[in-house]
């Protein structure tokens, strides 16, 4: 299963406009903004999080982006309205890290027509049912790192 999912990443990330910038610049980046990176790393997981789940579930009227979330978007109203649509369920949950995946691969995939982005977002879903939690949760940190350098530039 492993490696089905390696080749999906490998997929995604072809088209990944987050780990397509340069390693070395990211390294710069992430050492020169280290302190503004880990302070955005919570709240793009947390936008993510809610991204995938207001889609889902509906618990709110409008549909939001993610920029829009991680950019204008107050921090404790954002942990309020995930904490509202996830409806009891742990932000450490496997609900919570599955929505979080979705949110952060649908950043990552955004670029694509409709009909491959449906194709990998159902990919993507049907490995969230078979993948262990750990590999989740370590997916969901690397994305989610990444797309926080995404929105530092």
């Amino acid at each position: 299963m492993k490696i089905s999912f390696a080749i999906f990443l490998f997929t995604i990330c072809t088209f990944n406009p987050f780990a397509q910038a340069n390693e070395s610049r990211d390294e710069a980046l992430k050492q020169r903004f280290s302190e503004q990176h880990n302070v955005m790393i919570p709240i793009v997981a947390v936008a993510d999080m809610f991204f995938a789940c207001n889609r889902q579930r509906h618990s709110d009227n409008y549909d939001y982006q993610i920029a829009e979330l991680v950019n204008k978007m107050d921090r404790n109203k954002l942990a309020e309205k995930l904490s509202t649509c996830l409806a009891g369920e742990s932000l450490k949950s496997d609900v919570a890290v599955n929505f979080g995946l979705i949110g952060c691969f649908h950043s990552q995939m955004s670029e694509l027509n409709q009909k491959k982005y449906d194709e990998k977002m159902g990919q993507l879903e049907l490995l969230l049912l078979k993948l262990p939690r750990a590999e989740r949760q370590k997916t969901l940190t690397k994305c989610v790192s990444e797309q926080a350098i995404y929105f530092l530039k």
